[in-house]
C-alpha cells in the first residue's frame, strides 16, 4: 500500500480525508493533543485494520471522537454528575470513560463503557464531521513507541499501513488526553495527561 500525504491547507483536504474514512481506509490526523489514526467506527474491518497497524493488542479499547457535543448520546450514557467535566474541558484533552450504548461495536470496545472525546482543533473536528460526526481514533503510532506530533513522525512508523496522513503541522498540545472513568463516584484519572487531575477535581467540586 502506497500512503498519500497531503497538505491540510490543500483545497479539498478534509473531504479527501472523509472520502477516504467512509470507504472504509485509515487516515491519520493532526488533533490538539497528538496525531490520532482513524477508522470509521461503524466498519468493523476498518476498525480491526487499526490494531493491526499499531501491533496493538485487540483486547485494549479504542476512544472515539466527536466533532460535536450532539453526538454523544448515540454512543454513550453521560452522567448528570459528570457535565461540569464537559462544560469545562470540551473540547479538549479529556476522554470520558463512559457507559457505551449498543451503537459502539464491541471491536471498538469489547467491554460496556466508551472513552469519549471532543478535540480542541477545527481541522480534526472538521474531518471528524465530514465522515458522520463520530471516528474511532487512537494515537498515530506503533504500540509502545512515542506518539507522533508531526506527520512525518506518523509517516515514519505507519507508511504502507494507512491510506491517508493529512499533515497539518507540529501538534500544539503534544501531551495525550487525560482519561477519567465517569462509571465510578468520585471519578477516578486513569491517566494523567493534557488536564492535570487538579483541575478535574475542581471542575466537579465547584462548578454545579
Amino acid at each position: 500500500m502506497v500512503t498519500e500525504v497531503i497538505r491540510a491547507s490543500e483545497k479539498g483536504a478534509v473531504e479527501r480525508a472523509a472520502e477516504v474514512l467512509r470507504d472504509g481506509g485509515l487516515v491519520v490526523f493532526p488533533t490538539d493533543t497528538v496525531y490520532g489514526l482513524a477508522a470509521h467506527p461503524g466498519d468493523r474491518q476498518a476498525v480491526a485494520r487499526i490494531y493491526e497497524a499499531k501491533g496493538r493488542n485487540t483486547s485494549r479499547p479504542i476512544a472515539l471522537l466527536l466533532s460535536d457535543l450532539e453526538h454523544l448520546p448515540t454512543v454513550a450514557v453521560l452522567p448528570d454528575p459528570i457535565l461540569p467535566l464537559t462544560r469545562r474541558f470540551w473540547p479538549g484533552g479529556l476522554t470520558l470513560v463512559l457507559p457505551k450504548t449498543e451503537a459502539v461495536p464491541p471491536v471498538v470496545s469489547p467491554g460496556p463503557t466508551v472513552g469519549v472525546r471532543i478535540p480542541d482543533l477545527d481541522l480534526a473536528r472538521a474531518i471528524i464531521r465530514a465522515a458522520g460526526g463520530v471516528l474511532a481514533v487512537t494515537s498515530a503510532n506503533l504500540s509502545g513507541q512515542p506518539a507522533a506530533l508531526t506527520a512525518q513522525e506518523a509517516l515514519e512508523q505507519l507508511e504502507g499501513r494507512v491510506e491517508l496522513i493529512v499533515d497539518g503541522g507540529p501538534c500544539q498540545g503534544g501531551v495525550p488526553s487525560t482519561v477519567v472513568d465517569c462509571t465510578v463516584w468520585p471519578p477516578a484519572i486513569l491517566r494523567e495527561g493534557a488536564i492535570p487531575e487538579t483541575e478535574i477535581q475542581a471542575a466537579l467540586t465547584f462548578d454545579k
